[in-house]
């Protein structure tokens, strides 16, 4: 049996009276799946997921996780869905553990053990009140709430703001190990990093408008190159240089011109150092939000 879409977004529009939400959305992602949805803050990926959860209304357009209609079969869905939300809020005078025993009721599942392991493994204090948590604590107690009932499909928003470097290793060591078993992953950010480290496929959302969307290799790949010389050099008049930086005697800037153009030019000069390499993704994908 073939896998089917975990999720299928088709034209999916939300205006929020006549303010921009999201237009248009045109997105599949296939069951097991690592994908990345990366905007900057303010682009529409937070409505993307509340419209898919059914947490809001579509003005229009069709969207279906594994098949079900967001709008008629919300509750077969959110049964089949980890959820993370950007900024999570929790009962005041709660335990953690008593928050995370509300949330694995709701699903009428048992999750104590696997809770204590994500608990153990993010370092998180399930004796302490929620209201008493630093914010990082407070998303590690929503990320063990969207992950200890094992779902099919992980939607996760923002999910690394707040928590420090080694919890974020870990907590990503974490997804992988469910995507590896079989889950699929829907991970929004704005942090390019997350998405080249552990994404195979990505869709950029600018505006409200899904821009670009393919293998994260191919979102990345191009003709442009990061160039930085040390000497004394003309550039001026060379084409199709951008993003440069000078400092005393030396320069960087991304070059997609002529190379033998470049080469002369520098032969030219005094050249002391040179490097030539590949832009990093967040240099890439830049462009698509400046364009």
């Amino acid at each position: 049996m073939e896998n089917m879409d975990a999720i299928k977004i088709e034209n999916l529009t939300k205006y929020y009276g006549k303010a921009r939400g999201i237009r248009e959305i045109d997105l599949t992602v296939a069951e097991g799946e690592f994908f990345g949805f990366i905007g900057p803050n303010g682009a529409g990926k937070s409505t993307t997921i509340r419209t898919l959860l059914g947490l809001i209304s579509p003005t229009s357009g069709r969207a279906y996780i594994y098949g079900l209609d967001i709008v008629k079969q919300n509750k077969e869905i959110l049964a089949r869905v980890g959820y993370l939300p950007s900024e999570a809020v929790f009962y005041s005078g709660m335990r953690v553990r008593e928050v995370l025993k509300l949330s694995a009721n709701l699903r009428g599942k048992d999750c104590g053990e696997e809770a204590a392991r994500l608990c153990e493994r993010l370092q998180l204090d399930t004796a302490r009140k929620v209201e008493e948590l630093s914010f990082g604590n407070r998303k590690k107690v929503g990320i063990v709430c969207a992950l200890q009932h094992e779902s099919a499909l992980l939607i996760l928003d923002e999910p690394t703001s707040g928590l420090d470097p080694l919890m974020q290793r870990e907590f990503f060591d974490i997804l992988r190990e469910r995507n590896r078993a079989g889950a699929t992953v829907f991970l929004s950010s704005h942090i390019l990093s997350e998405i080249q480290h552990n994404c195979t496929r990505a869709a950029i959302i600018r505006e409200g408008q899904v821009i670009a969307c393919d293998s994260v290799e191919a979102l990345s790949r191009t003709t442009a190159r990061r160039v930085s010389v040390r000497g004394e050099v003309s550039l001026e008049g060379l084409g199709g240089i951008r993003d440069r930086e000078d400092a005393p005697g030396a320069v960087s800037f991304l070059y997609s011109g002529d190379m033998n153009l470049l080469l002369q030019r520098l032969a030219a000069g005094r050249v002391s150092d040179l490097s030539v390499s590949e832009p990093d993704l967040e240099e890439m994908f830049l462009h698509y939000y400046e364009s």
